[in-house]
């Protein structure tokens, strides 16, 4: 039996994708808490403890983000401008996989170029998609 990941967080503002990716994920029971979130801004407000999560204890921290890219307000590559102007110190140190329905070889490129940026792949996801980020990023969970 494999070790799980304490947390997954999804970051979509498509709720039914959301709700189909945390079937899939849970069908997968590769994780202990799945965390979905609707805006860049809201997941950035879970990653800082901030926001509406501020008085929650004990929030657990993700080890992976699927992080689409289009989105309202704050599209996913804000999401990491944010993200990346943290202090080092401060922002835990997550895989984050651009998950997105872009065709665009180019947001593929841009994804590649950016260090916090482990992995970009299409939607829609699938166990099997799961089963090979998690070989591919966690290995040691095999």
């Amino acid at each position: 039996m494999r070790k799980k990941l304490n947390c997954i967080l999804l970051v979509d503002d498509d709720e039914p994708t959301n709700f189909i990716n945390r079937i899939i994920i849970e069908k997968s029971e590769c994780t202990n808490y799945i965390k979905v979130t609707e805006s860049a801004e809201e997941a950035l407000n879970y990653l800082k403890q901030g926001g509406r999560f501020s008085e929650m204890n004990n929030t657990p921290e993700p080890e992976l983000i699927l992080l689409d890219i289009n989105m309202p307000r704050l599209s996913g590559w804000d999401f990491l401008e944010r993200y990346k102007e943290w202090n080092d110190d401060l922002k835990p140190d997550p895989v984050i996989v651009m998950l997105t329905t872009s065709m665009n070889p180019e947001d593929e490129h841009k994804a590649r170029q950016i260090n916090e940026v482990s992995g970009y792949e299409s939607k829609p996801l699938s166990k099997n998609k799961v089963n090979s980020l998690l070989l591919e990023h966690f290995p040691s969970y095999f």
